[in-house]
């Protein structure tokens, strides 16, 4: 069925490693678990048993320090070893043998790389003092989607358009696409800056020639986009800009209704549902 042409897709990233930096694509197939070996590893804190997440940054915001990237191009039938790149210039691989102790050693605590979700897992989120926000200065269990390392949803998408929007309402600020960690970011058809996914949410949003997607919610934001990261600053106020101005949502949250590859420049198109 064919609906109106909302934009193209700018870019696209994966991120084999929760919480770590990820690697930008160029195209990837779509599975009904996003983007193929999308947070297919995690890291797991020996001692609380919780996966170590940036939402808890006291502990782990030293993980958006690390970058994590495929040793070869995942396929459905094998994910293949991830090669991580450390904040002081090394790199291992998912496989040696000394992989936990070097991280757990940089990090801190004692940590194990995992190559494949338990059946039940959660994190430990914290709030900041932001107004708006669920909850303040407090943290909170996360328990994540069964067999999975994703927090919620298989896909996030986020418009260049909101970027544009909370960069015009918060002109100090570094709205860089790597605070919010999309998988999708998309170039809207409309030069403007605006929350135009909001309007999005119910629809379908059909991909290239295959892909199509259910947008299933809004995307509420956390302290993550808020973190120190890729050259950017700390900046707690790229939270409260969100939470002031758009209910503290950034994005949309996806769900798969077809399979396909989608790549870069690929037309996008809303439908119905």
């Amino acid at each position: 069925m064919m609906g109106v042409m909302v934009g193209s897709v700018e870019t696209l990233w994966r991120y084999p490693v929760k919480s770590m930096l990820g690697e930008e694509l160029e195209a990837s197939e779509i599975t009904e678990q996003g983007l193929l070996g999308d947070r297919a590893y995690a890291l797991l804190d020996v001692q609380s048993g919780r996966v170590a997440s940036a939402k808890n940054p006291k502990k782990w915001a030293k993980l958006l320090e690390f970058q994590a990237a495929y040793t070869t191009t995942p396929v459905r039938e094998a994910i293949p070893p991830v090669n991580v790149s450390l904040p002081d210039g090394r790199s291992l691989i998912s496989e040696a043998i000394e992989t936990n102790s070097i991280l757990s050693g940089l990090l801190g605590r004692e940590v194990r790389l995992l190559s494949s979700a338990p059946k039940t897992a959660s994190l430990d989120q914290y709030w900041p003092n932001v107004e708006g926000t669920a909850y303040q200065e407090t943290i909170t269990e996360l328990v994540l989607p069964p067999n999975t390392f994703f927090d919620s949803c298989f896909v996030h998408a986020l418009t260049t358009a909101t970027l544009a929007k909370l960069q015009a309402l918060y002109p100090d600020g570094q709205f860089e696409p790597c605070r919010f960690r999309p998988n999708i970011l998309i170039k809207p058809v409309a030069d403007e800056a605006a929350f135009v996914e909001n309007a999005w949410v119910g629809s379908v949003l059909a991909i290239g020639n295959e892909v199509r997607l259910s947008i299933d919610t809004a995307c509420p934001r956390c302290v993550v986009t808020t973190l120190a990261q890729s050259g950017l600053p700390n900046d707690l106020h790229i939270l409260r800009a969100t939470a002031q101005h758009n209910n503290v949502i950034a994005g949309i949250r996806a769900s798969v209704l077809q399979n396909g590859t989608i790549r870069r420049n690929d037309s996008i198109w809303l439908e119905s549902q």
